[in-house]
């Protein structure tokens, strides 16, 4: 938790939202981020790497490519900005110790490709592809590949060979992984041999590019909160599938029987959170997506008066197995492409 104290941070939301970036002036020094970096440098030293990636406070996770540091979120600074991050996206990216590891493990490959120039070795274009390789503004994966390994959610290691790399070495770092076994007869096991021999040749070596600048820092960064979470939510913005309303009937009855049945709106308000969460965990699609999802087919069933018959029990899972077949659809159908972050 936090050493130092903030005025913000007994401010409603809707004044918080009117404070820049900046002025919010919080950094990794003195919080639990801390700890987790320094974790990181555990793990690095323990496998002899000399290079320690440094760390600061930014408006979201990245490793730029001309210093090999790290930059963390400014809401993972303080509780009061995870709990506005938890309410503006529903989804606190990074914000438990395990998860926040296991994003300083990918962008730490980053690091370590750029401070040693690993990309311009032809071993590691003929296994990852081009570095040069221009970043898609959108790429659909293929769940059922072997040839890359799956670390961050979204099959995030297809999107592009430096995306390949570092999640090929964040499951190589983690302590305790059982790679060999992990990935045993898939063709991405050879690019975490390639990466166990790369990392033996240079260990104890120093890094070619030792700079410790600060890209983006939060103390620059001049926009409100407000404007940073609404670009925020454009992001995972898309227009809803409008091909729903048959499996709504199946689901839900609209027979004038059942007119004092629950309503079938309801019942999705009810629900939603824990549909929505056990969906995001099992399809790796953002929580704000889904929940725009949920409010359309609300609205459907009000519009179409439809009514909750039966076994909750047996509606609830029907329903969260129904939303997730559509997220899939919308995911990795001929219609949808996937929107990365760069």
């Amino acid at each position: 938790m936090p050493r130092r104290t903030f005025a913000w941070a007994s401010l409603p939301d809707e004044q918080l939202l009117r404070l820049r970036l900046k002025n919010l002036r919080v950094t990794v020094e003195g919080t639990w981020l801390e700890e987790c970096v320094s974790d990181l440098h555990d793990e690095l030293a323990e496998r002899d790497i000399r290079l320690r990636p440094h760390a600061w406070v930014s408006s979201e996770w990245f490793s730029p490519d001309n210093t090999p540091g790290i930059a963390v979120p400014f809401y993972l600074a303080h509780p009061r900005l995870m709990k506005l991050e938890k309410k503006m996206i529903l989804d606190v990216e990074g914000g438990t110790r395990s998860e926040c590891m296991a994003i300083l493990r990918h962008e730490a490959g980053h690091a370590v490709q750029h401070a040693y120039q690993l990309h311009r070795r032809r071993r590691w274009q003929q296994l990852f592809g081009p570095s040069s390789k221009r970043y898609p503004r959108y790429y659909r994966p293929n769940p059922a590949s072997r040839h890359f390994v799956q670390h961050l959610r979204l099959w995030y290691a297809q999107s592009h060979p430096d995306e390949d790399f570092a999640e090929t070495f964040a499951v190589w770092l983690k302590p305790r992984s059982s790679w060999r076994t992990r990935y045993a007869g898939w063709p991405a096991l050879k690019k975490l041999e390639y990466v166990d021999e790369l990392m033996t040749e240079i260990a104890g070596q120093r890094p070619l590019l030792t700079q410790r600048e600060r890209v983006d820092p939060l103390n620059q960064l001049t926009e409100t909160l407000a404007e940073h979470y609404r670009k925020k939510q454009d992001l995972y913005a898309f227009d809803t599938p409008k091909t729903y309303d048959r499996d709504l009937y199946r689901l839900f009855s609209a027979d004038p029987r059942h007119r004092r049945s629950q309503p079938a709106s309801m019942f999705i308000r009810r629900y939603r959170a824990r549909i929505r969460k056990l969906v995001a965990r099992w399809t790796g699609e953002n929580q704000l997506t889904l929940d725009a999802v949920l409010d359309d087919m609300i609205t459907r069933c009000r519009e179409h008066n439809l009514r909750a018959v039966g076994s909750e029990r047996k509606l609830l899972m029907d329903f969260t197995i129904l939303l997730t077949a559509k997220t899939m659809h919308a995911l990795f159908g001929p219609s949808r492409r996937k929107w990365i972050a760069l």
